[in-house]
């Protein structure tokens, strides 16, 4: 049976490693405002949006979910971890939200305690969070940072986890196959990345079968799509969107993910609307060797700088320095974007289970951009990439119809 999820099992001992550290720092509770924090230890899945939200693990006892009366009879349906449901009834309410969690601290018997947190406002919100902090409403309580508690664990992932990040990519590699296909002169990418997504996403479905459900909030379970990086917009390496159609001769810049128990691989490729151009294929080519070169020095004990510099070195050595945007990746997981970052100025030593984006990329404003993603998990003698579409250029190509 392919795997989808993960186990209860796994969510227990993830829980059991936050009390050890909670018992080495001498804390009597984790406090976590984050909603990936949430998903990661209990496999709910919380849409942030101006009501905070805290989950508590105490040391002692059961884990206890703080937040809007909305979310009371969703809980229950996606964990059985979270044993206590503490809610208020909306926010900004009669009451403010903070002091309903100061209430209910005091019942959970925390208020004289030393709690670790991971935002100290004790809220996170869309708008940001407005109004008083946790430790300004219980000053008899002692809250210390520990934001790293959960990062740290996030960091290495599980086998469990990367099997989900493995199924995840056999499906990036369906959905880019289907985005590829539908890809021609005279649409807009955005009813090529609808039509790519939702046809991925009802094979996926099919396939995976009626257990099968995504975690994240999003539209579909795999997607497909250009974000607007079409033609001189490719060159916008975070670009949102383009108001002009596909044409010929446009070089344009894929994303592909699917969400497979709350993770996500990543899959980006530089494709080209009809025969290529030879400056078209020079960029190509430099860009395709800079992500060898990244990938070639993924390995445990390498430094994730490496990488930056791997790739940095043959984009130097063609002379394009000045069309570099951004660094070579970052980590993946549960979100697109984790640390540590494939960065100049990121040392952290690579160990097996780290899972990275590698993305090295070039940009010429106003003409195009050209940029390939792959992901790859650090393997105990060196590592393996997981997303599989082809990446030569002659693959690439958008023939004339």
């Amino acid at each position: 049976m392919v795997k989808t999820s993960i186990t209860r099992r796994e969510y227990e001992s993830r829980i059991d490693k936050v009390k050890d550290e909670l018992g080495k720092r001498k804390l009597d509770a984790l406090y976590l405002t984050s909603g990936a924090s949430f998903l990661y230890l209990t496999g709910y899945s919380y849409i942030l949006t101006e009501r905070p939200a805290a989950l508590i693990i105490p040391l002692e006892g059961e884990i206890t979910f703080m937040g809007p009366y909305l979310e009371k009879d969703h809980i229950p349906l996606k964990t059985a971890l979270i044993k206590d449901i503490m809610t208020y009834p909306d926010y900004p309410g009669e009451k403010h939200p903070i002091d309903h969690f100061a209430t209910f601290l005091r019942e959970l018997g925390l208020e004289r305690k030393k709690i670790g947190i991971d935002n100290l406002a004790g809220a996170a919100g869309t708008w940001g969070y407005r109004g008083p902090s946790i430790a300004e409403t219980l000053p008899k309580t002692k809250f210390t940072e520990a934001k790293d508690i959960v990062e740290k664990m996030r960091i290495i992932k599980s086998e469990e986890e990367i099997q989900l990040l493995k199924e995840s990519g056999k499906w990036a590699n369906l959905a880019h196959a289907l985005l590829q296909e539908y890809t021609e002169p005279g649409l807009w990418d955005v009813y090529v990345a609808l039509r790519a997504s939702y046809q991925a996403s009802m094979i996926m479905k099919k396939t995976l079968g009626s257990e099968y459900e995504p975690c994240q909030r999003g539209l579909s379970a795999a997607t497909a799509g250009f974000r607007g990086q079409v033609g001189p917009m490719s060159a916008i390496p975070h670009a949102i969107s383009t108001r002009r159609m596909i044409r010929e001769g446009d070089v344009v810049i894929t994303g592909v993910g699917a969400d497979v128990g709350g993770y996500s691989s990543e899959l980006e490729r530089t494709m080209i609307i009809g025969e290529p151009a030879e400056k078209q294929r020079r960029y190509f080519e430099v860009m395709l060797k800079a992500q060898d070169a990244g990938l070639e020095a993924f390995r445990p004990g390498a430094r994730c700088s490496d990488v930056d510099k791997a790739s940095r070195k043959i984009i130097m050595k063609a002379g394009y320095e000045g069309l570099v945007r951004h660094h070579t990746g970052h980590g993946l997981g549960l979100e697109g974007h984790e640390p540590p970052w494939l960065d100049v100025g990121d040392d952290t030593v690579m160990k097996p289970g780290m899972v990275f984006s590698c993305e090295p990329g070039i940009y010429e404003p106003g003409y195009a951009g050209f940029r390939h993603s792959d992901t790859v998990v650090i393997t105990d003698d060196g590592a393996e990439v997981i997303t599989y579409y082809p990446r030569d250029l002659e693959s690439l190509i958008i023939a004339k119809g």
